[in-house]
């Protein structure tokens, strides 16, 4: 996406990429945008087949103690909603537009190594079919995930981390099968969570909170779906469809941040910086606005000398970046077990779905996070 943008700008970036594009596009990831990541997909200009194959939703359930409560996402938030459309065929377009313009990008690339970027030039190695290669360049963004090489190469000491590792995962399955609704379900379940989620209108992704001592190999298909019809209502084990599964996997669930987010001319953007738990959906969609900082940031430099956008850019992702891990935190304890924790615990949570449940405060502080705030919000209160 930066890469997309910053070409649209006229500014020339080469991307370096571990793996094959086929194993790029092989991988099951997110698939709740935001409307801030749908407009910026549609300023990078790649946004015609999201809108022809993405679906629009305008609330989800929350299924706690049985029963179904709507979040209505338009009506409490004034017309916000967010769009269904996988990452990986994000991904997709984006590099079918990337190959379709002629610009670079090194596949498979090996041993990559940083160097000088607290200086003015720094620069990048690899190898590559048995050769080693160096670019010597203006920036370097970091978007290589939690374990990629920019991250690692940041001097000790320099960086603040914070973390929280949860007590369980999500044990996940996609199958090609028609999701039991038209909008996604979270579910608070004494047996655990559950989210009722889907890719398009004929592929499907269910999960279960699962114990992080637990293995996916022990977990067949049809124990995953007997303990999902466990976890749902009548109404969804009556509307349930199952059938193989072509992925499944556990995934643990963490916050982290790295504060700052810029090193000299080495800046941190998604996962290399920050990784929140899935239950509020905002990892690709924080990724996705570090991409808008960091490239209006960039734009500004190459257009007019101006190192303002570069100066502010960690400030400016870490105030939304801890926004959306409080929510994802919150969200998170809201909605998962936690046995450990005991049964006042328990109760308590129960008292506080209660409450927001019925109380349009409540419910438009669910809404409000979860559609993402808007670039510019900056905390006043509006009437």
């Amino acid at each position: 996406m930066l890469g997309q943008l910053l070409h649209n700008a006229g500014i020339d970036a080469v991307i370096l990429e571990r793996q094959s594009g086929d194993y790029v596009l092989g991988r099951i990831r997110a698939g709740i945008l935001e409307q801030v990541t749908a407009d910026l997909i549609d300023e990078a200009g790649i946004g015609a087949r999201m809108h022809a194959e993405g679906l629009p939703h305008d609330g989800f359930e929350l299924l706690v103690a049985g029963r179904r409560h709507r979040v209505d996402l338009r009506t409490l938030t004034g017309g916000a909603s967010v769009l269904v459309y996988g990452q990986t065929e994000l991904t997709r377009d984006l590099m079918q537009a990337r190959a379709i313009a002629g610009l670079k990008t090194v596949y498979q690339a090996s041993d990559v190594a940083i160097g000088d970027f607290a200086g003015t030039r720094p620069f990048v190695t690899w190898r590559k079919d048995g050769r080693q290669h160096r670019l010597d360049c203006d920036f370097i963004a970091g978007c290589d995930g939690y374990h990629g090489v920019c991250r690692a190469s940041i001097p000790e000491g320099a960086a603040q981390h914070f973390e929280k590792v949860y007590p369980f995962g999500w044990l996940g399955l996609l199958s090609e099968t028609p999701p039991v609704s038209d909008e996604l379900i979270y579910v608070n379940n004494e047996r655990g969570f559950a989210l009722c989620s889907m890719r398009s209108r004929t592929r499907s992704r269910y999960y279960l909170q699962v114990p992080l001592t637990d293995h996916v190999e022990a977990w067949s298909d049809d124990a995953f779906w007997a303990e999902l019809r466990r976890r749902l209502d009548d109404e969804g084990r009556e509307s349930l469809v199952t059938g193989p599964s072509i992925e499944k996997s556990i995934a643990p669930l963490r916050s982290f941040v790295a504060e700052p987010l810029r090193f000299g001319r080495l800046f941190l953007a998604g996962d290399a910086g920050h990784i929140v738990p899935p239950t509020g959906a905002k990892g690709l969609n924080l990724a996705a606005t570090d991409v808008k900082y960091l490239s209006s940031a960039l734009i500004e430099f190459y257009s007019g000398g101006s190192e303002s956008g570069i100066d502010h850019y960690s400030e400016r992702c870490l105030r939304r970046i801890w926004r959306a891990e409080r929510f994802s935190w919150w969200f998170t304890n809201l909605m998962h077990r936690f046995p450990e924790e005991g049964p006042l615990a328990a109760k308590l949570q129960q008292a506080e779905l209660d409450y927001l449940l019925h109380s349009d405060a409540g419910l438009r502080t669910i809404a409000e996070n979860y559609v993402g705030l808007p670039l510019d919000f900056d905390g006043q209160r509006r009437t």
